[in-house]
């Protein structure tokens, strides 16, 4: 009877089955560290409040002995433990007090402590025993100290001084015996041989931040793995000479601990310290998606341990729980990941990439490692690798798509590089920058920099702007006289005067006016006015003059030498105060009429305002338009455009080119700033 071979895969799947399933225990207390027996029978779990050992069965965790007995201390607190590697009663523990402890389980009594080292003055970070050398107890410290321990001699043995910052991890060799690393908390790791307690060997940067974590390879003599805050972990190699790096993995966040897999040449373990609550199993390979992830924490993972097998290994947790995973339990990322991919540059060109599993790419771009019945080969040449060391290739077809519209592309990078945002006026800048989107057929946004120069020009007037209008006439002068004449009995002098004469009056004032009784003399002297108006014929004051006509030249020595003349002097304020009310007002006499006071009271400006504001709120058939002397001065209102400049601006960013809307920004500068909010 031909006796049954099992095959590898057959084999693997038995080994899974036979060391148990995937199952957990809540514990007591957040699990910092975790240790497993050399059987892989059992493991320790410790934390600040927590130190016990649990026996892995079958099907779940049974608790072995709770050593936080007796009297408790800070010896109790632990931040690392580590069985012994030969003998199995033997535990040795960092507190967070600064103490070394080393736990006999052999003996009798209820406290299991058998020796307590004060040398460390900080916290103690990581323990280690020496592979080979029972005896020899490894130790680093906040304080940046490495110290050995001799337990048959129940003493320090050598303290290692790393010159730098905290002692994050330390690990012997396995296969140098002198030689043990550490990493510590500038993210640089040390090199160093026991024999030579005063300096290291060698010495490299791994991480920008701190380091955590480091591990010598299992099957690689001259491979160990550093993980850091960095968010990545990576492989050094050749550390005998220079370090040098071989693979990065990038992962989401900080790595504290990390595990090569045993009998996996390119696996490695790690878990996260924020963030991530998962265990991811990485091949270094593809540095980006994990081969494998375990989700079963609901908060960090703080420790793992595998269980000499490459399918099965242990994890503790923030979250109370210990669990143990096996590998046909896990996800696998990779399977998950978008077959399909779409991106576009600048240019406007189009990538597009997708597997050809999905049936639009080429059979023959690529094979699986699977595909071995395919083969020419006797069977017993083949070589079947195990399912969870296949990585299948897959392969994908790329396509990238070509934008034949170069206009906008053209223009935006011609745009870049020759608009100017500062160093010339205002106004050049908009000149400058509208001829550049001109020239390159843009023409709205050539007529937005040209707005905003009208809009935005430097030389605003500082103060309102006056206009004044004269109209003088003949008619005017001699009803002004006439009523003057009337108010003063007193007056000889006659109704008439032929002299011109010019009002300068806020808007809102007006000069007397009164209607004359011969409708046909004001009906000439209406058509004569507005034929005035019309040729330009009328003198101006101020900025601006209409009309192709010629301006009288108004001579000042001639009309102080008039017989009526008003005084000039220009008032000190903008409004007369009112003059001192007695109690009996004085018979007016002769000259009252000259000495009397400017101002909104006096019986003439009365009746002058009144007339006035008659004719200019509701014309009249009685009144003559053309016969006043108006003088409009008027202070006007800025407009509030920006709202309008911000509007555009949005306009051009809700179209994509953003580049317009910045540019305008920057060279408007602070005559936009009180908008900027709005903008955003």
């Amino acid at each position: 009877m031909q006796p049954q071979v099992m095959s590898k895969a057959a084999h693997s799947e038995w080994v899974t089955s036979s060391m148990g399933r995937t199952m957990n225990v809540t514990v007591d207390a957040t699990i910092t560290a975790l240790s497993i027996r050399r059987d892989a029978s059992q493991v320790v779990v410790v934390g600040r409040n927590l130190f016990k050992i649990y026996s892995i069965e079958d099907e779940e965790f049974v608790e072995k002995a709770n050593l936080r007995v007796g009297r408790i201390n800070l010896n109790y607190s632990s931040a690392d433990v580590v069985w012994h590697p030969v003998d199995d009663n033997l535990l040795a523990t960092a507190a967070t007090n600064g103490a070394v402890i080393i736990w006999n389980l052999g003996k009798e009594s209820r406290s299991k402590q058998e020796m307590i080292f004060h040398n460390h003055k900080r916290t103690v970070n990581k323990v280690c025993f020496h592979p080979a050398e029972a005896n020899v107890l490894l130790s680093g410290s906040q304080d940046g100290c490495m110290k050995s321990f001799d337990l048959r001699k129940k003493e320090l043995a050598n303290t290692f001084y790393g010159k730098s910052e905290s002692v994050r991890d330390i690990q012997f060799s396995p296969f140098q015996y002198f030689v043990f690393a550490a990493a510590f908390e500038n993210g640089s790791v040390q090199l160093w041989d026991i024999r030579r307690t005063d300096k290291y060997y060698q010495q490299f940067t791994a991480h920008s931040g701190p380091t955590f974590s480091l591990d010598w390879h299992t099957e690689e003599r001259n491979w160990i793995a550093t993980a850091g805050r960095d968010k990545t972990i990576k492989i050094w190699t050749d550390l005998a000479l220079k370090p040098t790096l071989q693979n990065t993995v990038q992962t989401i966040a900080s790595v504290a601990r990390i595990k090569w897999r045993p009998q996996r040449r390119y696996h490695i373990a790690s878990c996260s310290l924020l963030v991530d609550h998962s265990v991811n199993i990485w091949d270094i390979r593809r540095p980006f998606i994990p081969f494998a992830t375990f989700e079963e924490h609901k908060d960090v993972a703080t420790g793992i341990v595998w269980r000499h097998d490459p399918h099965v290994f242990l994890s503790g947790s923030k979250d109370y729980t210990l669990y143990q995973h096996v590998f046909r339990d896990a996800k696998r990322p990779a399977e998950m990941a978008n077959p399909v991919g779409v991106d576009i540059n600048i240019y406007g060109d189009v990538c597009h990439a997708a597997s050809d599993s999905l049936g639009g790419g080429s059979n023959h771009r690529g094979t699986s490692t699977a595909s071995y019945s395919s083969t020419k080969l006797p069977a017993f040449f083949r070589k079947n690798p195990e399912p969870e060391e296949q990585t299948r290739a897959v392969c994908s077809t790329v396509n990238i798509f070509q934008n034949q519209d170069l206009k906008f592309s053209e223009g935006f990078c011609k745009s870049a590089m020759n608009y100017q945002l500062s160093g010339r006026p205002f106004t050049e800048l908009c000149d400058h920058n509208a001829k550049i989107a001109q020239d390159l057929d843009r023409h709205q946004i050539a007529q937005s920099w040209k707005m905003l120069k009208l809009l935005y020009r430097d030389t605003v007037p500082s103060t309102p702007t006056s206009f004044t209008r004269t109209v003088v006439t003949d008619k005017l002068e001699k009803d002004e006289k006439g009523r003057a004449d009337s108010m003063n009995p007193n007056s000889d002098t006659p109704g008439k005067s032929e002299s011109k004469t010019e009002a300068n009056i806020p808007l809102g004032d007006s000069t007397g006016v009164t209607s004359d009784n011969d409708e046909s003399e004001s009906d000439l002297e209406h058509d004569r006015a507005l034929t005035s108006l019309a040729s330009g014929l009328t003198q101006m004051h101020g900025d601006f003059f209409f009309g192709d006509g010629e301006v009288e030249v108004f001579d000042y020595e001639t009309y102080s030498g008039t017989e009526h003349g008003e005084d000039w002097t220009l008032p000190t304020e903008a409004f007369q105060p009112r003059h001192e009310i007695t109690d009996r007002a004085p018979t007016p006499g002769a000259g009252d009429l000259q000495e009397r006071p400017d101002s909104p009271s006096s019986i003439d400006e009365s009746e002058t305002l009144s007339i006035s504001n008659q004719f200019l709120s509701v014309p009249s058939a009685d009144l003559n338009p053309v016969a006043i002397s108006a003088v409009l001065s008027t202070s006007l209102t800025p407009w509030q455009f920006t709202p309008i400049v911000v509007n555009m601006l949005q306009f051009y960013a809700e179209q994509g080119d953003v580049q317009t809307s910045v540019t305008a920004l920057i060279v408007l500068g602070d005559r936009i700033r009180r908008d900027r909010k709005s903008v955003v």
